[in-house]
Order: C-alpha cells, then structure tokens, then sequence
C-alpha cells in the first residue's frame, strides 16, 4: 500500500513556514499604527487648540497671556542649581514649569510671588507632581532659612541664572519688568504664558488646571 502524498499546501504548514502577508493585513497593520499614533498625540494637540485656536467671543480663554511665537527654554540658559553644579535648564523639561524671576534677598512682591506658585501647584491635588516651582535667581546671595524652609525642593528649584539670558527669553509688558510676573513653560521646554503684574491666583490655577486636563504630556 502506498502512503499518501501530502498535498503541496500543506508542506509549509508542516514546515511551520509562516504564510507571506496578504495586501489586505499590510494594510491594516499600517492603519493600526496611524491610529495608536494619533491617540498619542490626540492630547497635546487637544490642549494647544484650547488655548491657541478656540477662542469665544470676547476673549481668549486664558487668563495669561499667550506667548507667540513659542520660545524654547535658551541651550545657553545654564543655570547653577542648589549644589553649586550647573544645570541646563532645559534639564528640568518633561514638567510643567511655572517660573518667577528675581534677586535672593526675595523682596516682599518674590516672596509674594512664590507663595502663589505655591499654592496654586498644591489645588491640582493629584496632578501636583507634574508642575514644579522655579525661582531664577539673579545673583548668588544667600537665600533667607525662613525662606529655604517654606519651599522644600524639588517642589521649589532656586537656581541661579545669568539674568542678561533670562531677560532675553522672558518678554514683559511695556510697564512691566521681567520680575514683576510668572511665566509658564511647557514640559517640551516651551515658554507658554506670562501672567499679570499683580496676578490673581486662583486664575492662575484655572488655566493650569484646564491645560492639565488637557494635556497628558509632563
């Protein structure tokens, strides 16, 4: 008796060849990765259209003011952090960054100033950890106990920075000086809003919690 033949579509099935892709599954495959990139980034987009593209009538939505042009955080914008080491700045992306300017004696507006930033990080309750405080120091003074004790890092960085490059990046009002506000910067590094001269803080949390919620970025 002769043993049957197998048939020559099952040879690479008992090869355990794998069949060649169809068109239809490359296809597929590719629209697959389309959407899991558009989800990804669905995001971020979502949030810079909430603040640059839908406006309603009468105003913007923001209560800061919109930086445009984007402004990237300075390559040459080398800071001097706690422990005496410099520090791109650029090395605290990947958080949101809200950034207040001025000299280490802190003056009753810095301190001022600070506890605004303060505040307004701790109302995001959950979302706190993605925003951290930054004071740009404009000289190395030595910066008052009292005041080390009430912003612990890394909540709080106190940098040294050259105040010639931070003056350059930072853009004020015609009345204002670069000290006079807080700023906002994106976690891609991005100069995003600069709020008032005599800023109301629980406007300041509006718009961080609504850009919170709408980026997942930092």
């Amino acid at each position: 008796m002769q043993t049957p033949r197998s048939s020559s579509s099952a040879v690479p099935k008992a090869r355990g060849e794998k069949q060649p892709p169809t068109p239809g599954s490359w296809h597929k495959g590719r629209w697959m990765l389309l959407l899991l990139a558009a989800i990804c980034v669905a995001p971020v987009v979502a949030s810079y259209l909430m603040y640059y593209v839908f406006k309603p009538a009468g105003g913007t939505t923001s209560y800061g003011a919109l930086i445009e042009p984007q402004r990237p955080i300075p390559e040459q914008l080398v800071v001097t952090d706690e422990q005496g080491k410099p520090m791109p700045l650029t090395a605290l992306k990947g958080h949101w960054l809200m950034i207040t300017v001025n000299g280490s004696d802190c003056d009753k507006q810095c301190v001022t100033r600070l506890f605004y930033m303060r505040q307004v990080r701790a109302l995001q309750s959950a979302e706190r950890d993605r925003v951290t405080n930054v004071w740009l120091r404009t000289d190395d003074k030595p910066i008052l106990p009292v005041i080390q004790t009430a912003y612990p890092q890394p909540d709080t960085r106190m940098v040294i920075a050259d105040p010639k490059v931070v003056a350059a990046w930072l853009p004020t009002t015609k009345d204002s000086r670069v000290e006079d506000h807080i700023y906002l910067v994106d976690p891609n590094g991005n100069l995003m809003m600069r709020f008032p001269k005599d800023p109301e803080p629980e406007k300041i949390k509006d718009d961080l919690a609504k850009l919170l919620k709408w980026s997942r970025i930092g």
